[in-house]
């Protein structure tokens, strides 16, 4: 290969890498603004999700067509029972995670969420038999530091246990079903990505139909705005740029643009809301975002040696 076309190569190189870049951080910051529609749309965390599956569902029949993933030679029955699986667990997971913001608040349900890879680590050690690192095992004490100033437990939040304890509940809950489908779909390898995200979608509208409560929809338009943009902009649309994005950049790069999410929800939920946390829960918002960071992007604060 002459010189003239190794700087091609490498030019070439760079854009796509520039392009995924611009897509990871799309999806990121559309994602930092789920909470924002959640509690805007004045739904229950049931009518919310069945909406979302519903116009996000259509959005992703249509990129699935435009990309020809729609063949019969992309389906089997394995396939099909693994996706009712992640499709129990996603849905579990945004019902959840809904459920917490109007109960610990946006911020706090989104730092707490972060605690995911942590989970999705215990579970691959468990059920892959994949082996953990000193490091990990550090940074998992770190998130644990953070996530106890986080939650600021006193005496007086105990004496009457209430929605903010049980939105911090739902929060984990979330993050260990989010870690659930994670491993999931690593069994599904050679599955295109958009189309496991629709079918995800649709499963979860079929098993949600029977729950829905159609007498209490939105009463406005805007109502109705903040469920569709939900569904079409912040579900279809997103994973097209998120998996997009994944194709085209290195691991360690997808990792660190991820963290664009949680700082844009606190964001949005201080500008919408007026949430604020106490510097003592943004010490420990820090700190599980960069436990969360060290594990993803496999920062090493230990010796080599690894922890069967």
């Amino acid at each position: 290969m002459n010189t003239e076309s190794t700087h091609a190569v490498v030019a070439s190189h760079a854009g796509e890498q520039r392009r995924g870049a611009i897509e990871m951080s799309l999806a990121m910051l559309m994602s930092g603004t789920i909470g924002w529609l959640v509690v805007s749309s004045g739904q229950t965390p049931m009518n919310v999700v069945f909406f979302r599956c519903v116009f996000g569902g259509a959005t992703l029949v249509a990129v699935c067509a435009a990309f020809g993933f729609l063949k019969r030679r992309y389906f089997s029955w394995r396939m099909l029972g693994l996706i009712g699986l992640g499709s129990a667990a996603i849905v579990g997971n945004w019902l959840l995670l809904f459920a917490a913001y109007s109960r610990a608040s946006i911020s706090m349900a989104t730092t707490v969420y972060n605690t995911q890879p942590f989970m999705l680590v215990a579970l691959g050690a468990v059920f892959l038999r994949e082996r953990v690192s000193a490091s990990t095992l550090a940074w998992l004490g770190i998130a644990f530091v953070g996530l106890v100033l986080v939650v600021r437990v006193e005496p007086a939040v105990l004496a009457r246990p209430g929605r903010y304890i049980e939105g911090v509940a739902y929060a984990l809950g979330a993050a260990f079903l989010y870690a659930i489908t994670s491993i999931i779909t690593k069994r599904l390898k050679g599955t295109p990505p958009h189309l496991i995200a629709m079918l995800h979608v649709l499963f979860g509208m079929l098993m949600l139909a029977p729950f829905a409560q159609f007498d209490q929809t939105p009463a406005t338009m805007f109502g109705w705005a903040d469920l569709i943009a939900l569904g079409v902009l912040n579900t279809g649309l997103m994973y097209v740029l998120l998996y997009g994005a994944i194709q085209k950049l290195p691991t360690a790069m997808t990792g660190a643009l991820s963290f664009i999410y949680p700082v844009v929800a606190i964001g949005v939920d201080w500008f919408a809301f007026g949430q604020r946390l106490a510097w003592m829960q943004i010490v420990g918002a820090i700190l599980i975002l960069l436990a969360a960071a060290g594990v993803n992007l496999k920062w090493r604060i230990m010796p080599e040696r690894r922890i069967e």
